[in-house]
């Protein structure tokens, strides 16, 4: 079905629904919010790009991250 292996900052394969952590804080283009390191991102959803996942947390939704700024929680 879809053979993309995604993977985070550590080389661990996320998949539909895990919990992420972000490793940096990130400027969210647009907005004047940044997200803090440390910040829990439920619920990913893979994308087409093995580099990106969409998530949505409590300032931001319909966000996408790149994987190499998370680990998984």
């Amino acid at each position: 079905m879809n053979d993309i292996v995604v993977k985070d900052s550590n080389g661990t394969v996320l998949e539909d629904g895990d919990s992420v952590t972000l490793i940096k804080d990130l400027k969210v283009k647009g907005t004047s919010e940044t997200l803090k390191r440390g910040t829990l991102v439920k619920n990913i959803r893979l994308t087409s790009k093995p580099d990106e996942v969409e998530c949505n947390t409590k300032k931001v939704k319909g966000l996408v991250l790149k994987t190499q700024f998370l680990k998984k929680a």
